[in-house]
């Protein structure tokens, strides 16, 4: 039971290897990956989520292909 205790003690609170800012990073990279598509208006993102919207159901499986 102390051994549990002690283990508890050492959970990281920061990130390793000075990574800071990653979800701020990961933002700007999608949005450069993704940059054409989102110019158009057809597809927005927030960090891990990707939303596309189309008038019609039609054109949507061929952005949502382009975003996969």
């Amino acid at each position: 039971m102390a051994s549990m205790a002690f283990e508890e003690l050492f959970e990281p609170t920061v990130m390793f290897f000075r990574l800071t800012n990653s979800l701020a990073m990961f933002q700007i990279i999608i949005n450069e990956i993704l940059q054409n598509l989102i110019n158009t208006g057809k597809v927005a993102s927030f960090i891990d989520d990707v939303i596309v919207v189309t008038e019609e159901e039609k054109g949507h499986d061929k952005v949502v292909e382009k975003v996969v």
